[in-house]
């Protein structure tokens, strides 16, 4: 039998409302009784009834974080510091994966509600917007990160993804590359667009013709990586570089790489989306345009704890910067 509240009162000496007072931390309990009643719970096994006390709170101390997968180091990052962020500020995390699929999402988020979770912070699908406002509706406030809801007046943490994909290609132009292959995502999701839009106003400014053949677009998946890179490497007049903006389509480019027996940088320059710890110890070590992730994750807690105290939606959308990170796997065709 589970220990129960007035086992911990009895045990005690105390009353079930004192119980109840010291265990949750009041300050109308002296020092030495809640002490007292804490040792008494602990040695008992006693474990707080965590849907009880919100029904009587409206307040579960309980936080959603959904996210696409785990192979992504950004949402690795993301995870880890929600959790740490979270946990410190006396929350406990429920973790769901969503798999970038719509229905799962939607599911996910009902099963939250029905937890009643205090907040969320999503990587959103972006086709559940309706769901997501009526938890907001609901006053469960909603931050999504990495990605926006398009229609959707919810406070958005997201990536410079624009300025990073434009900064990565101006990389490779500077470096003397003229035929740059881009792997990139879904041309519905922010980052795909934006990665997408980035890479062409640094051709268009460079005075170079946007080749559609040269563009690759897929899901976020290593699968897509294998598609794109043959595609680009089989074109008559393959790329000298290929800009990878699709982090899960890394490994995937990697084994065609490796399958056709090229050597990076001297037949193939790369530069990867998103940093990844084992990038830096492949080798050669690869240049990445690194998203910030850890910086998406602490200003999203940021404004959900903000929410959390009474600050109300301001539909804003926040910005992280991304940043360059030259490794070995670029080659300088202006200076070989």
């Amino acid at each position: 039998m589970a220990v129960t509240l007035r086992d911990v009162a009895r045990a005690a000496d105390v009353s079930v409302a004192t119980a109840s007072r010291a265990l949750a931390g009041s300050s109308l309990i002296n020092h030495v009784t809640q002490r007292h009643v804490v040792q008494v719970a602990a040695a008992l096994g006693y474990r707080t009834n965590t849907f009880a006390r919100a029904l009587k709170t409206k307040s579960s101390r309980l936080v959603g974080l959904t996210v696409h997968n785990l192979d992504n180091a950004s949402f690795q990052v993301l995870a880890s510091v929600v959790q740490a962020r979270v946990q410190a500020a006396g929350y406990q995390v429920i973790l769901s994966i969503s798999g970038d699929d719509a229905a799962q999402e939607k599911e996910i988020l009902r099963t939250l509600v029905d937890h009643g979770v205090d907040g969320l912070i999503a990587v959103p699908t972006g086709a559940n917007g309706a769901q997501l406002l009526a938890m907001e509706h609901a006053e469960i406030p909603v931050i999504c990160a990495v990605r926006r809801v398009e229609g959707a007046s919810l406070e958005s943490v997201l990536a410079g993804d624009l300025d990073g994909a434009y900064n990565g290609t101006r990389h490779l132009l500077g470096l003397g590359h003229r035929r740059i292959g881009l792997i990139v995502g879904p041309g519905e999701t922010t980052s795909g667009k934006e990665r997408l839009a980035g890479y062409r106003r640094a051709l268009q400014e460079a005075g170079l013709p946007i080749d559609p053949a040269l563009v690759q677009t897929g899901r976020y998946l290593p699968a897509t990586g294998v598609a794109a890179a043959n595609a680009l490497l089989s074109l008559p007049e393959p790329p000298t570089a290929l800009f990878v903006a699709n982090h899960e389509s890394s490994v995937g480019v990697l084994r065609v790489i490796a399958e056709r027996g090229i050597s990076v940088p001297q037949d193939l320059s790369l530069l990867f989306y998103e940093d990844s710890p084992w990038f830096e110890w492949q080798r050669p070590a690869i240049s990445v345009v690194d998203s910030g992730a850890a910086e998406m994750a602490n200003l999203a807690v940021d404004r959900l704890m903000q929410r959390l105290g009474g600050v109300a939606n301001s539909g804003r959308e926040y910005r992280v910067g991304s940043r360059l990170i030259e490794r070995a796997s670029c080659l300088n065709l202006s200076n070989p």
